[in-house]
């Protein structure tokens, strides 16, 4: 099948630009095109990664691709979906962030300047002076069809400055630019469903300067809910970052893991390079036997690899399946360290009673409730079930003299850290 196609069943279309030329314009010769990411946080997230996959099946199929990081628009805020105005970051921090970006971007492309590119649009917005932007460009910006477009109208009632109002000029004069440039010759663009206005703003602009034959296009993936409404991406302890130490693998396996059977094959459609024949005997599992979550595991894997690498995919791993069995003896300290990242935990300077160990760390509500815990075979100290109730948890035995990890039951699991 064509690349469109394929967009098509993989469901990453929500809307083109002139869809009948793109189709043809694929099949004549290779197309370049870009995807803006304004560095708003010091990492980007899982949302995030449904664009980069997307440049990446564009890049895979023989075409050029721009990857640009919104150094100058990233200064300013995107006012689409957003209900207030954006806390406006210094140009240190954006630098800081851009720089993060262009590193969590090598991950995903190697940029050869002839078919992939690596741009900050701070390069030509930041040299440009205000008086060139309204004469040269805010011309062919017509008021009345801006207040039309949805990321503004959503915005009129609860407040929009001037300073987001003008956010749709500039990324039209990214396109622009990229699209004049003999060499980068960029005639496509695209982004989440909510930059719609921002991409067909950019392709006015285009034809109103270099002429209305001009040949541009632009495409815009779904943003991605669950079936059951909510956004994807968050967690009760807050978004799911592509930044390993903001979202450990580990965290990451386990939001994968954890998808539900409604929304895995979509999943694997979006963000997996695994084809129809191989996600269709995925389908098929989910179908007879969902207990296995052979899907899941695939979701899981894919998006690991690419996202970590195949390293941090075997720890995640490893420290689930470790988890899950109980048997921890073999894990490292820097699985400790990942895997029990956010369970109850207490910092102890010597060692401590197991009886005080489980009130510490809020694994009993009393010392009788610790005192049955323990009688009742229901306690486990790095592995090893303790029945004796003058226990006592020590450095000397913990994980890298740092970490003893409490269990209590099956799924409890706490930490004691140790002081040094």
């Amino acid at each position: 099948m064509s690349l469109l196609e394929e967009l098509r069943w993989r469901g990453l279309i929500h809307d083109i630009a002139n869809e009948d030329e793109l189709e043809k314009r694929l099949e004549e010769k290779p197309i370049t095109l870009y995807c803006g990411f304004d560095p708003t946080a010091e990492s980007m997230h899982i949302g995030s990664l449904l664009p980069i996959v997307t440049l990446m099946r564009f890049l895979k199929a023989g075409h050029r691709v721009i990857v640009l990081v919104g150094g100058g628009t990233g200064l300013i805020g995107d006012p689409s979906g957003k209900k207030s105005a954006r806390t406006m970051n210094d140009m240190e921090t954006v630098k800081q962030w851009s720089d993060a970006f262009r590193k969590q971007f090598s991950r995903f492309f190697t940029f050869d300047n002839k078919t992939c590119f690596l741009k900050d649009n701070y390069e030509w917005l930041g040299e440009m002076k205000a008086i060139d932007m309204w004469r040269n460009y805010g011309q062919h910006f017509n008021i009345n069809i801006m207040m039309a477009k949805e990321s503004v109208k959503s915005r009129l009632d609860s407040g929009l400055t001037y300073l987001e109002f003008s956010y749709m000029v500039m990324q039209s004069i990214d396109f622009l630019h990229m699209y004049l440039d003999k060499k980068l010759r960029c005639e496509m663009q695209i982004g989440g469903q909510d930059q719609w206005g921002n991409i067909t703003a950019g392709i006015d602009l285009i034809r109103k300067i270099a002429g209305p034959e001009a040949q541009v296009f632009g495409l815009t993936v779904p943003l991605i809910t669950k079936s059951d409404g909510t956004k994807f991406g968050k967690t009760e302890s807050g978004t799911v970052w592509l930044d390993e130490n903001l979202t450990t693998s580990y965290e990451l396996y386990q939001f994968l893991i954890n998808t539900a059977d409604a929304d895995v094959i979509k999943f694997l459609k979006y963000y997996t390079f695994l084809d129809k024949e191989e996600i269709g005997r995925l389908e098929e599992k989910v179908k007879t036997e969902p207990h296995l979550r052979e899907a899941q595991r695939a979701l899981a894997r894919e998006v690991l690899l690419l996202v970590h690498g195949e390293e941090a995919y075997l720890q995640a791993v490893k420290v689930s399946e470790s988890l899950f069995s109980g048997n921890i003896k073999d894990l490292s300290v820097d699985d400790i360290a990942m895997g029990f990242k956010d369970v109850p935990s207490v910092t102890v300077g010597g060692d401590i009673n197991i009886v005080e160990a489980l009130v510490a760390v809020k694994a009993a509500s009393s010392k009788r409730a610790a005192r049955e815990f323990i009688a009742n075979g229901a306690v486990s100290v790095n592995g090893d079930i303790i029945k004796d109730i003058d226990y006592v948890v020590t450095a000397d035995k913990a994980f890298g003299s740092a970490f003893s990890v409490i269990r209590r039951g099956k799924k409890n699991y706490f930490l004691i850290k140790h002081q040094k």
